[in-house]
């Protein structure tokens, strides 16, 4: 296992030499940044970002440089920073994702998740697409807006965008992400917030599946419009037509709500014109779907559309298949809490972006590092898992070159806790009261 570690080092590092070759593509000025021997060269400053935890930026350098006389300054570190443009960081993520990209498959089908989340950052109301006034008391704020594709088998991220939160459109930049990607056979599964037929149109259109929750039939969204079984639970097909225009001759049409829908000018859909004449032919853009609605408990039900086949995926297999989605919303709490995207050493929303792809990065090299561990213990309850707050910093120092990979491979394996798979009680937990400064300084 070992060399399994060795071998994704080696594809980060092979990453970063890739981008500092052609580092005159992600400098400010090509003429004169980085163009010159200096202590804080551009590999130097990937590395430090990479690495940085959340102390201070002079005691993160310190630490980095190992505490030497010869440590460069946080006021050398910013002016270095400073001449990176916005595509540097995005393009490593985007080369160390194809490294290490593999088609780990799901009845033939790469399983994979979007969803997004708010990151807030420094208050500062010149970047007007950040920020918020503060209401009914409220201070002012200012966010950024994560959006990401996680893949559910190999635990990693393999797309990203980072925006203004005033900016959001995370259909919009899902559509992107669909369309660019070179993934040839995917299955990907959101939550209610992407709702969407022209989502639904793109990723039809690229030949993947979708798995999206919907609103449920007793509120607005696509189930509302739609003539639906009278009971519980159902698994209705809608061989749906598309079209914008709305006549004498499409009006008959329309009243059959399962077959027919009609798209106004104002909503999003890519493949439908957005004007005609009245004696252009009417357009039609067919997008067929399963509505399926099952029962999570003895009071509550959950909705999903889909253009996954019935046969091979009926809706037990479905209700499986969305609670798979909940690895990415663990992704994120160990992206926040563990790798530490909730500290920055920046106010500048451009060098804050940096932090986040560097967080990312350092995210999907843990993950694939924690990966070839192999954790045995055997006549155990509970299988076990790795402690990946442990493997992050372990990771943070193998990356540094600080230990090999043996033990790397050991310590992981040595700090591991419970996978309780399923787990559907809540977690009991004890309030523990503060323990007072004096106490602590005793």
């Amino acid at each position: 296992m070992s060399s399994q570690i060795q071998i994704v080092k080696e594809k980060l590092n092979d990453a970063i030499t890739q981008l500092c070759e052609t580092s005159w593509m992600f400098a400010k000025d090509p003429a004169r940044n980085f163009t010159r021997e200096r202590k804080l060269p551009l590999r130097e400053v990937i590395s430090f970002l990479l690495c940085v935890e959340g102390g201070s930026l002079t005691g993160e350098l310190l630490r980095y440089f190992g505490c030497s006389q010869h440590s460069a300054s946080s006021s050398a570190f910013i002016q270095q920073r400073q001449k990176i443009n916005e595509f540097a960081f995005p393009s490593l993520f985007d080369l160390f994702v194809q490294k290490t990209d593999k088609d780990r498959l799901y009845k033939g089908y790469r399983l994979l998740a979007a969803d997004g989340s708010d990151i807030q950052i420094p208050t500062d109301p010149k970047y007007t697409d950040c920020y918020f006034p503060g209401t009914n008391g409220r201070a002012p704020y200012s966010l950024l807006h994560l959006d990401a594709v996680y893949d559910l088998l190999q635990h990693t991220y393999i797309d990203a965008a980072v925006c203004g939160r005033r900016d959001w459109n995370e259909i919009g930049v899902l559509c992107n992400m669909v369309d660019r990607s070179n993934i040839a056979k995917a299955l990907i599964i959101t939550d209610r917030g992407y709702e969407s037929y022209n989502l639904m149109a793109h990723i039809q259109e690229k030949g993947w599946k979708y798995l999206i929750r919907i609103k449920d039939i007793h509120s607005s969204g696509i189930a509302a419009g739609l003539d639906l079984p009278d009971r519980d639970e159902f698994d209705l097909f809608c061989p749906m037509q598309l079209t914008r225009r709305r006549n004498r001759k499409t009006q008959p049409l329309l009243s059959q709500r399962n077959y027919y829908k009609w798209i106004p000018t104002s909503a999003p859909m890519d493949y439908l014109p957005t004007g005609s004449h009245k004696h252009d032919p009417v357009v039609f853009y067919s997008l067929p779907f399963r509505v399926v609605r099952f029962k999570l408990s003895d009071s509550s039900f959950e909705t999903v559309i889909t253009n996954l086949d019935a046969d091979d995926f009926p809706p037990n297999e479905l209700k499986h298949l969305y609670s798979k989605r909940w690895g990415i919303e663990t992704s994120f709490r160990e992206l926040k809490y563990t790798v530490g995207l909730l500290h920055f050493h920046a106010k500048k929303v451009e060098n804050i972006t940096q932090e986040i792809f560097a967080r990312l990065i350092m995210y999907n090299f843990s993950e694939l590092i924690t990966s070839h561990v192999v954790i045995l213990k055997p006549n155990r309850k509970h299988p076990y898992k790795a402690n990946f707050s442990v493997a992050v910093q372990v990771c943070r120092q193998f990356l540094l070159g600080n230990i090999s990979p043996p033990d790397v491979e050991a310590t992981i394996r040595r700090n591991v806790s419970v996978a309780r798979i399923g787990r559907s009680n809540p977690r009991n937990m004890v309030v523990k009261h503060a323990i007072s400064f004096l106490y602590r300084v005793a």
